[in-house]
């Protein structure tokens, strides 16, 4: 772990409610993907999830079941974007200034297309979701430069992380219907 966070840069400490069940089930996951599967193929597919539910936020204008499509797509994001490091780690092919960096990459266009899909659906409106974007990005560059800064990176803040924000965000979904 040290080795890592020297040649990174930084220490990765994740301390969200259910960080450790998630490490358990990723670790299961990873060990049983095909060797075909890599780390960048499942970043992708978290990025593809977050267009798909931009898209299904914008259809739902027309068609309020495309809302499933929101969770479905919510689901996969994080299957990818969660799994991809894990994969890297379980198969000792780490590349952590590269993985940082395409990672959080991916997560600020999947926010812009998150929230832009959700800034054209009937729930939101499009300066709301712009602001909240800009909150998200605003949080994101202050939580890159503190890794940069401090050598820690804090994947949660008072117990909540990406996956508490994603069950966060599935049950307004819910709760729309």
């Amino acid at each position: 772990m040290r080795e890592i966070a020297r040649r990174c840069g930084h220490v990765r400490e994740h301390g969200s409610v259910l960080a450790g069940m998630e490490k358990r089930a990723l670790v299961w996951i990873a060990q049983r993907l095909p060797d075909r599967v890599n780390a960048d193929h499942l970043s992708g597919l978290g990025l593809l999830a977050m267009v798909g539910s931009a898209v299904a936020f914008w259809m739902s204008n027309l068609y309020e079941l495309a809302l499933i499509g929101v969770l479905i797509c919510l689901v996969v994001n994080w299957f990818g974007d969660s799994l991809d490091g894990t994969v890297a780690r379980v198969r000792q092919q780490q590349c952590p200034n590269y993985g940082f960096y395409v990672d959080h990459v991916l997560d600020i266009i999947g926010a812009f297309f998150l929230f832009g899909g959700l800034g054209l659906s009937p729930f939101m409106s499009l300066t709301v979701a712009l602001l909240v974007l800009v909150a998200f990005l605003l949080i994101s560059a202050e939580v890159y430069l503190a890794t940069h800064a401090r050598g820690t990176f804090n994947v949660s803040i008072f117990g909540v992380g990406p996956t508490e924000l994603r069950i966060l965000l599935a049950s307004g979904v819910v709760y729309l219907f």
